[in-house]
């Protein structure tokens, strides 16, 4: 899934470091109530299960949605969710999952295996275009309803994540979203067998969720003391500024923190009273950040000029000045702490001289003397000149830094800040006109996986209207050795494949890698009661509960 976002290590912030927290208990009798109040940055476009596949809807599918299993923030494992169990054939190509009998849609019908068929079958619906997914759910060979709540997944290869894919798959329920046309206008309203039910979707402000008090996790051991809050509010502030000060007036319970605010800002009152911030470090996958080349711009079919201005981008002076050495330059297409990530990969370092060679080895010279590169494209002298689009205010001292050094290249780099509705729709390949460039640079953020299927991304199958290869990176060695890896049963083989898939498309560079945060950084209100400040595979923040309530 997208996650659209943004490691030299300052050691003298290391004081009050959490280490992996595998001492951490869930408080299994945390007190419920309270109102959670939390900004998750943007307003959803749109929050339907299959459609809705960037950060901020996913937000809400978390919390309004469920799965037949979801892993444990604590050990990693595989837990029952809507699935109680589930069982496995000899030679693993048949999985069959047994739907609890308690579990409803939060319309209060039951959920049912015609459901759980139905969101599989949704992923293919062209009308959907939820072609960013398709690639995990291509090793699927037959789904047959055993029952009512019995339903069997027949696998037609080895591919490596097809339990994964199966057991994370998003259920949504088929008397809802059945009629296609009118689904796809769903785009405020949610019906799911979540946790929470979506009560209000204020346009511009806030996303207002109720706990379920009939969920089925709240009486199971899997899950019992988890989703305290009562009421949820997910608000839209955009601005990291504003949400800081909302932060520090408890306004809001908790959220993530830049290097900046964390070591310059959250000084003083009311920090260490009624805020309190917090560095940790876990397991879970990191984000990275990046510059994105359109390749059916003929400005960047050129791999000198992509290196160039990759040479110009001063990383280490941004992690210096911005992120106060809490990151490190990123070196390729998944964070660097991962497994698949290959360490003969290094940061592509500022050097400008290497840039001009680069510039002048393609035929880019400043012929007329003003200061600008140019070339002569299809007859006519062209300048080296394009607009890098992006969509966080916040990350505008980044671009700002960064024009300034390609100036002195003689590259002049427009900047062009969108809101995110306007920004997501350049994020598409036009079905009429696949080669036309919707836009020339952007920049935006991938989330990090344990599990690394690069298909989706990085596979010249997925640069087509609705697909995550937006850039449309096309490599045919690459897409050899994606296919290849997946379908390698043996883990170490299939290490060493994706450690070749990271090294060329790091040597192709078809993104510009910012940078790998090594840390979490966050605040939280003083009203917030946790089990511990992290859990070994991710903050756990779905076991926290607010202060001042009864005990179960």
């Amino acid at each position: 899934m997208i996650n659209k976002v943004t490691t030299l290590i300052f050691t003298g912030l290391l004081i009050g470091l959490s280490a992996f927290a595998n001492d951490i208990k869930v408080n299994r009798d945390a007190p419920t109530g309270g109102v959670f109040n939390r900004n998750i940055g943007g307003e959803p476009p749109t929050i339907h299960p299959i459609s809705g596949s960037d950060l901020y809807s996913r937000y809400v599918q978390e919390y309004v949605f469920d799965t037949l299993a979801s892993r444990s923030p604590h050990t990693g494992e595989w837990l029952p969710r809507v699935a109680e169990k589930w069982e496995a054939s000899k030679d693993n190509m048949t999985y069959t999952f047994f739907i609890r009998k308690n579990t409803t849609w939060s319309d209060g019908k039951p959920v049912t295996a015609e459901d759980v068929k139905f969101s599989y079958d949704a992923i293919f619906e062209p009308a959907y275009r939820a072609v960013h997914v398709q690639p995990y759910y291509e090793g699927i060979k037959k789904i047959e309803v055993i029952d009512t709540h019995t339903i069997r997944f027949q696998l037609k290869d080895t591919y490596f994540q097809n339990f994964n894919s199966i057991a994370g798959l998003t259920l949504i329920p088929k008397h809802i979203y059945s009629d296609v046309e009118k689904s796809k206008k769903m785009n405020r309203t949610a019906t799911g067998s979540g946790p929470y039910v979506l009560e209000k979707f204020d346009r511009g402000q806030r996303i207002v969720l109720k706990r379920r008090p009939d969920w089925y996790g709240f009486s199971t051991p899997e899950w019992k003391g988890s989703y305290n809050f009562e009421t949820i509010n997910l608000r839209f502030v955009k601005e990291d500024a504003v949400s800081f000060e909302m932060m520090k007036r408890n306004e809001l319970d908790f959220m993530g923190l830049t290097p900046e605010q964390y070591v310059q800002k959250a000084q003083g009152n009311p920090w260490g009273k009624t805020v309190f911030k917090e560095q940790v470090q876990n397991k879970s996958p990191k984000s990275y950040g990046f510059i994105g080349w359109n390749f059916n711009h003929h400005l960047f079919q050129d791999k000198n000029v992509r290196l160039a201005l990759y040479h110009l981008l001063n990383r280490e002076e941004m992690i210096k000045k911005f992120r106060f050495g809490l990151s490190s330059p990123a070196t390729g297409p998944i964070y660097f702490q991962s497994p698949y990530a290959s360490s003969k990969v290094k940061p592509v370092p500022f050097d400008p001289q290497a840039a001009q060679a680069l510039l002048a080895k393609s035929g880019w010279k400043d012929t007329d003397k003003d200061g600008v590169l140019d070339k002569v494209i299809k007859g006519q002298k062209t300048d080296l000149r394009f607009t890098l689009s992006y969509a966080n205010k916040d990350s505008d001292k980044y671009w700002t830094l960064y024009r300034e050094d390609l100036k002195k290249a003689g590259i002049i780099m427009d900047l062009k800040y969108l809101e995110w509705n306007s920004f997501s729709k350049l994020l598409d390949i036009d079905k009429d006109n696949p080669s036309k460039a919707l836009f020339e640079a952007v920049a935006l953020g991938w989330g990090g996986s344990f599990d690394w299927d690069p298909k989706q991304i990085w596979h010249s199958s997925s640069a087509v209207p609705g697909g995550s290869n937006f850039i449309s990176y096309k490599n045919p060695q690459v897409d050899k050795l994606i296919d290849q890896a997946r379908y390698e049963p043996q883990e170490k083989k299939r290490t060493e494949l994706l450690q070749k898939v990271f090294e060329m498309v790091a040597t192709d560079v078809p993104y510009a890698f910012l940078f790998n945060d090594t840390y979490t950084l966050y605040a939280h209100s003083s009203k917030i009661e946790k089990p511990g400040n992290t859990f070994t595979f991710d903050l756990g923040m779905d076991y926290w509960w607010s202060q001042n309530q009864k005990m179960r």
